[in-house]
Parts: structure tokens; C-alpha cells; sequence
């Protein structure tokens, strides 16, 4: 049985599907990433997940049973992080803990075990008197991800947990989440950060209600079926526009310095002289680049366009 399984899942907001008939599953104890741009329907899966909103259409078990009929059975097995932090700003942590030990009705000699282990890896416990509210944007992070856990959730779900949050924080996050999984908890996440796939057992691709890939990092990426270059030169702007204008080129997107350039066949060594001439000399290197996380998404968007 897989942890959540879901089927032809559709969601509408007025004359808005906000969720297209998805299907997808989450096997027992791995790391599942949803990850896509805001609006793309993220949040409404995850909320129906949780049982704080109803499907439309399609069915989604978690750990077998359904999120229309058996809402309290799954919320007491399940740990949920919102994208809004959504913990009490005046209370301590340690205040923030204890409510939702009780919330969850946590027995007492559990409660202390479970408090001391949250304690340890999210390093809270300097700070344990210390207002919610005083804390920084990746201690009250750390905060929210360990009242979600108070209770040994048997299934994690964050929705967008690290959005906001410096990098060091942000990789801190991602050794806790390991070490999470590590005690067999199953975690669906979901990001904006196309980077942060990569971290995850296996990753699925949404955008706009719709999913566009789902397997492993290095399996999503070899669906990737063009040759990309990564070409940089003097005025980055200029050269992204003028491979744009280029009838060979299928794509262009600006990373960092640098222009990853998207062909449907690999330029000759002769071409890539042409347009070093034709660029006045704008463009100074190419070179072959396996393609990013980022790269297959950007190539989903334009084959829907």
C-alpha cells in the first residue's frame, strides 16, 4: 500500500480548475517533491491531502483511507506544515510545543522524549523561552516543522516550507527532513525552489493544475530529448536575444552569467563561428551542458505554449 495514493484528482474554484486530473502516488517512507511556480495548484493538492478541502473529482488515500469519509482517522496520523506560518506568535517556544502535544493528546512520558529529540535537531533549545514571534524566518520554520512532528506523524506534508528562507537555513532544513525520513516517516513537500528537486526521492512537475513529469531527479531530467548549450559572451541580455532570433534555436532562458541555449540538432563548428561573426563578436564561449532541473521545466512550459 502506498503511503498517499491519487487518482484523477481535479479541483475548481468557481469556473477556475485550479487541479486537472492528476494521478499520482507516494510510496511508504520516501521523499516526494512537488515542486512548480506559484499558482500551479500545489497548495490545493496538499490542502485536499490534509482533508481541509474535498476533491471534485478522483480519490486520494492516505495510508488507505479517504480524505471525503475518514477525515479524523487521517489527521491523527498525519503532520502538517502550512506555507503561512501558522503558530502562535506569543507564545514561547516551548509554549508552541506543549500546545500542540496536547492538541494531539501526546501521553506525558512520550511528550518529554519527543520534545528533548525536536529539541536536538532543530536547535531550538537555547531559544525554548523565546516569543514565536522574535524568532527568525528559519527558527520559526524549524518551530512549525517540530509541532508537526510532536505527535510521530506516520506522514509528513509541507507545503513550501523553505520559501523565504536564507540558504544556510534552507539546508539545515533539508538535513532535517533527511533525518526524518531516516525513522521511516514518509514526507511529500512542495517547493517553488526547481533546485530543491533534486534533494528528493523522486519528484513530480506541476504547473498550472497539471503535472508534466514524475520519477526520480536524473529520470525526469533524461526525458530532456534536446542539445543544450550554455553560451556566455559580454552582454549576456543581448546574446540571450539574439540566439532567441535564431530560427535553429528552439529555446533560451538567462542563468546567472551565462544563456542555456536549447537546439532540436547540434550547431555545427561552423555555425557557432557564423554567429560569433553575426554577433559582433558578443559571443565568446559554448559548451555542451546535460540539462538542468530547471531545463525540463522550462521545455514543458514551452511545448505548452
Amino acid at each position: 500500500m502506498n503511503a498517499i495514493e491519487i487518482q484523477n484528482f481535479r479541483k475548481r474554484y468557481g469556473s477556475i480548475e485550479a487541479v486537472r486530473g492528476i494521478s499520482l502516488s507516494v510510496r511508504q517512507g520516501e521523499l516526494f517533491g512537488l515542486v512548480g511556480p506559484d499558482g500551479a495548484g500545489k497548495t490545493t493538492l496538499m490542502r485536499t491531502i490534509c482533508t481541509l478541502l474535498l476533491p471534485d473529482d478522483g480519490t486520494i488515500l492516505v495510508q488507505g483511507l479517504d480524505v471525503r469519509t475518514q477525515i479524523m482517522p487521517i489527521r491523527a496520523l498525519l503532520g502538517y506544515m502550512p506555507q503561512r506560518f501558522s503558530l502562535y506568535q506569543d507564545l514561547s517556544v516551548e509554549q508552541n510545543l506543549r500546545f500542540f502535544a496536547d492538541l494531539f493528546q501526546v501521553p506525558q512520558e512520550e511528550r518529554e522524549r519527543r520534545t528533548e529529540q525536536l529539541y536536538r535537531f532543530s536547535r531550538l533549545a537555547p531559544f525554548k523561552k523565546r516569543k514565536a514571534g522574535a524568532l527568525s524566518g528559519g527558527m520559526k520554520q524549524k518551530l512549525a516543522l517540530s509541532c508537526a512532528l510532536i505527535h510521530t506523524p506516520h506522514v509528513l506534508v509541507l507545503d513550501e516550507p523553505t520559501t523565504g528562507v536564507d540558504p544556510v537555513s534552507r539546508q539545515e532544513f533539508w538535513d532535517i527532513l533527511r533525518s526524518i525520513q531516516s525513522e521511516g516517516t514518509t514526507i511529500f513537500i512542495s517547493t517553488a525552489y526547481l533546485d530543491e528537486a533534486d534533494k528528493c526521492d523522486r519528484v513530480g512537475l506541476m504547473h498550472q493544475g497539471e503535472i508534466a513529469g514524475i520519477g526520480s531527479p536524473n529520470d525526469v531530467k533524461a526525458t530532456f530529448r534536446h542539445t543544450l548549450y550554455q553560451v556566455s559572451g559580454k552582454d549576456v541580455g543581448a546574446l540571450r536575444h539574439f540566439f532567441a532570433t535564431l530560427t535553429r534555436a528552439r529555446g533560451t532562458q538567462l542563468f546567472g552569467d551565462t544563456v542555456h541555449v536549447v537546439f532540436d540538432q547540434e550547431p555545427t563548428t561552423s555555425e557557432w563561428l557564423q554567429w560569433q561573426d553575426d554577433s559582433n563578436g558578443n559571443l565568446e564561449r559554448w559548451n555542451l551542458q546535460p540539462p538542468s532541473m530547471e531545463d525540463v521545466f522550462f521545455e514543458f512550459i514551452t511545448r505548452k505554449k
